[in-house]
């Protein structure tokens, strides 16, 4: 006989109490001996589609919400449980539908927009999702969880301080939320602020250390701020955690890249886009690590799949139009270097005239030039200020406050200013590292006379003196500034040792700052000097002792850094080291640099090969007889 049992009948109510208290397995049984009775009982079906979502079972329960449906179509949270299931399933534009009939049953519907925002969220379309996370707000959904879902849709579209917005108003209705901590996190590592981005790293841990995505963003954190080796112990502790974190095995390529491994680098984020295929950070990183191995057609490849995959993004872009320049494809490369991040010098000091894009009647103008990369830039390009100056146009060129003094030598008629002094009206303003493509630079129409600044004579007398001139004098230096942009460009001092060791030759240290104290650790048995505190790059005037004693010097001995800059800009006899694929500016597979003349490039032949490189330098100074000596 079959048993009767209505919609609130014992069984029913036993299942519903089950699965209140988190009993699914004993609340599926009590639901199918409701269904065997009834198989059209809508509750019925309505809750065991839910109680099989909850055991993991995301088929099954597509499978009896859609009976449940075909029993009932008018029931709103039906269609948006099985929008749920359907998105657990990977079926997600299935899921858009089931959301979109969710809709319709009922208008004011506010969860089944949050819900349709995350599928949206998942198939990469942010900017639709925050439609659907605006009019869920506009129904009244203000919690914690929307403004963290608005937080990463802003994310994704690359809007990172309206995501930090959003991430803060999540932490006010919700402080203890490790999920709004970790988009805070997020957030704050896009606009830069990396100290921040780590501190809500920790903040997420301490209120939930499993979670991985945190322990993930806490190693990007530490590699944006060179800490290499904890950022790689960070990620790796995400792994463990969950091997299937896509963002933690990227972030475990670019440590891998900083310490010079591009093969690992390469494998990591092999895996990383096996687990998921739209991952354009992963895409980008590949090709950071097939160009640091030379295979530039399969790094184009990849810069182009992360284009594809996050066209909103300009990282792929940026890197691509490096490895171009690097090639020597200067059309195709100064287009995509407009892609790099820049620091809007001229927003931020109230000009808004508009941006020069050609030099078509500039002549009688009155410009604005900034400076918005780091001081080695600023060298290399100022030069551009004087073919500005040579079509009629009347510059000001505003630069980073130690270089004023120096790049006053560009000449009278350029007005040198730092950065935070820009003043007054302009018919025009541009990036100082975007001159290259106003003019439509070439490989054979680099501007490369030199000198193109100029010591100071008095200061220059002043270092002949104290240097004098029995010995064949070279000026060194082997370590930049700290942080990623010097990974693999810095060597050790001990290199130098072969070179001191040649008879009439003197070192002279050009150190300051990160690396000197290897002076101190050095055998006595070979001698460097060491120009005291009167020799401080630092302050108002740093460049200008340093371009005083580069005068005074037979050869400049440097590693990758502004110092070779300056060296190269002042006409100076100067040896650069570089590691086996360098930055693109020096090009690939040559001993000289156009951009600088008196500039010789000696390349690392395997990567990490310093030893190689000064066994080549000491054989040739052995084998001139002598130096000149302007």
């Amino acid at each position: 006989m079959r048993d009767e049992l209505p919609e609130n009948g014992a069984y029913f109510q036993r299942a519903l109490d089950y699965y209140r208290q988190g009993a699914m397995t004993q609340a599926d049984l009590a639901l199918a001996r409701v269904l065997s009775a009834d198989p059209r009982h809508f509750d019925a079906l309505h809750l065991q589609g839910l109680v099989a979502a909850r055991l993991g079972q995301p088929h099954r329960a597509v499978d009896l919400l859609r009976k449940a449906i075909g029993v009932n179509a008018g029931i709103a949270a039906a269609h948006r449980h099985l929008g749920n299931a359907l998105r657990d399933s990977g079926l997600w534009e299935d899921a858009l539908s089931a959301y979109d009939r969710a809709i319709e049953c009922r208008g004011d519907f506010k969860e089944a927009h949050v819900n349709r925002a995350m599928t949206l969220l998942t198939l990469g379309k942010p900017s639709a999702a925050l439609i659907d996370l605006d009019r869920a707000m506009t129904l009244g959904a203000d919690d914690a969880h929307v403004h963290v879902l608005c937080a990463s849709a802003l994310i994704d579209m690359g809007r990172a301080a309206d995501a930090l917005a959003s991430a803060d108003r999540a932490l006010a209705r919700s402080p203890h939320l490790p999920e709004a901590h970790l988009s805070r996190a997020i957030a704050s590592y896009l606009t830069g602020a990396y100290p921040q981005s780590l501190d809500s790293c920790d903040a997420a841990l301490k209120l939930e250390p499993a979670l991985a995505r945190a322990h993930a963003q806490r190693g990007a954190a530490l590699h944006a701020l060179g800490h290499t080796a904890a950022a790689l112990q960070s990620v790796d502790a995400a792994i463990a955690l969950d091997e299937r974190c896509g963002f933690a095995h990227n972030v475990r390529a670019l440590c891998l890249l900083d310490m010079q491994r591009p093969q690992a680098a390469l494998e990591s984020c092999d895996l990383a886009i096996k687990l998921r295929a739209d991952l354009a950070d992963a895409h980008n990183t590949r090709g950071l690590a097939l160009a640091d191995m030379e295979r530039f057609d399969e790094a184009f490849s990849s810069f182009d799949r992360a284009i594809a995959a996050h066209p909103e993004r300009c990282e792929a872009y940026f890197n691509k139009g490096l490895r171009l320049l690097q090639r020597g494809n200067f059309a195709a490369g100064w287009a995509l270097h407009e892609r790099r991040p820049v620091v809007d010098r001229a927003v931020a000091a109230g000009v808004f005239a508009r941006r020069l894009t050609c030099l078509e009647g500039i002549a009688g103008s009155r410009g604005l030039v900034y400076a918005e990369q780091g001081l080695g830039d600023t060298l290399q390009f100022c030069r551009y200020a004087t073919l500005l100056r040579s079509r009629g146009a009347r510059v000001v060129l505003a630069v980073q406050e130690g270089l004023c003094r120096l790049l006053r030598s560009l000449g009278a008629d350029i007005d040198v200013v730092s950065l935070s002094q820009i003043r007054g009206e302009f018919d025009w303003q541009c990036p100082l590292m975007s001159l290259p493509l106003v003019f439509e630079t070439r490989l054979d129409t680099i501007p490369s006379r030199v000198p193109y600044l100029e010591p100071e004579l008095d200061a220059v007398t002043a270092w002949r003196e104290r240097l004098g001139d029995q010995a064949k004098l070279i000026g060194i230096r082997w370590q930049g500034s700290t942080g990623r942009a010097d990974a693999g460009r810095s060597f050790a001092l001990h290199h130098f040792e072969g070179l001191a060791r040649i008879p009439g030759v003197c070192l002279v240290s050009l150190q300051k700052g990160p690396g000197s104290e290897q002076l101190r650790e050095r055998s006595e048995n070979w001698q460097v000097q060491d120009l005291g505190n009167d020799f401080e790059p630092g302050g108002p005037d740093a460049f200008v002792d340093v371009a005083a004693v580069m005068q005074s010097l037979d050869l400049i001995i440097t590693s990758d850094t502004s110092i070779a800059h300056l060296a190269g800009a002042l006409g100076r006899p100067t040896w650069v080291a570089l590691k086996h694929v360098p930055d693109w500016r020096w090009l690939l597979d040559r001993d000289d640099c156009p951009w600088y003349p008196t500039v010789r490039l000696f390349r690392q032949r395997l990567p990490g090969d310093w030893a190689g490189v000064f066994e080549r330098m000491r054989h040739e100074i052995e084998r001139c007889e002598s130096l000149e000596k302007s």
